[in-house]
């Protein structure tokens, strides 16, 4: 295994021991691995499985159950484009396309690449009366267009270069 696994793995037994091995605090436990990663790895669902001395079908039975957790990587900006009915209505899909274009993400990818951005659709965001809305982490930003959201991907990239 690489040294770069082991690492891996390193924060993950610091988040068993943190919890005490408690079988009964699995979901605080995936809730941090993820919350560490952006996804739950399927080795790490299968070494969390293993060092609670639970079958591993019963963490990916709880990682496949609750919609806050994924098993796909997602990217250090997660944008949620809602497209509820006053954001519809407003044309938030045209804000989605302005995205989807400008990470040059082909259909079906949701996730660039470079694991900088993930686009995803919400059913409602409850920010009806600031529609479109568009939220980047947990960041709300009300009264979007397709140029604003380019704008605000333009200045995310501008700061991720700066800090690199």
């Amino acid at each position: 295994m690489k040294k770069s696994a082991f690492r891996k793995f390193d924060k993950v037994c610091d988040i068993l021991a943190l919890h005490k091995l408690n079988p009964a605090r699995l979901i605080p436990i995936l809730q941090a691995v993820q919350e560490e990663y952006r996804y739950l790895p399927e080795e790490i669902i299968a070494f969390i499985a293993s060092s609670l001395h639970v079958p591993a079908a019963k963490v990916y039975g709880v990682a496949t159950f609750y919609s806050h957790f994924t098993l796909k990587p997602k990217g250090k900006y997660v944008f949620k484009v809602c497209d509820g009915t006053a954001c519809h209505v407003k044309r938030s899909m045209g804000i989605l396309d302005a995205i989807r274009e400008k990470l040059k993400l082909k259909e079906g990818e949701s996730t660039t690449l470079d694991l900088l951005f993930t686009v995803e659709t919400v059913s409602c965001l409850g920010a009806c009366g600031i529609a479109p809305v568009l939220v980047v982490n947990e960041d709300v930003h009300g009264q979007m267009t397709p140029e604003k959201t380019v704008i605000l991907i333009d200045h995310i990239l501008q700061k991720e270069a700066t800090h690199e």
